[in-house]
């Protein structure tokens, strides 16, 4: 999963003044390396009105998005589908890994 996160957050670039915010999105992938469904915010600490935190929240889901499909090793691919994962995205941008839950 160190492999999965990195290959995520090389996508991610925050927002234009977001100064010091994250967003923490909540996914589970396909075996092809798409996810099921459109990802969740499970937490979100953006500074800024209703606008801001939107744009950020949007962002890190097309970051998300923009990066998949994953290609996954057969065993990675037998033992993912289904499983929620947690990745944070932060600004300034610093590596973050993705959790299984």
């Amino acid at each position: 999963m160190n492999e999965v996160s990195t290959a995520l957050q090389a996508c991610w670039t925050p927002p234009a003044n977001s100064g010091t915010a994250s967003v923490t999105l909540s996914f589970s992938f396909k075996r092809d390396g798409t996810l099921i469904g459109p990802p969740k915010p499970t937490a979100i600490k953006v500074s800024g009105n209703d606008k801001a935190r939107q744009a950020y929240v949007d962002a890190a889901t097309a970051a998300l998005r923009n990066c998949l499909p994953l290609s996954f090793s057969p065993t990675l691919a037998q033992g993912i589908p289904g499983k929620v994962f947690t990745l944070q995205f932060n600004s300034p941008k610093s590596n973050v890994k993705a959790v299984q839950q």
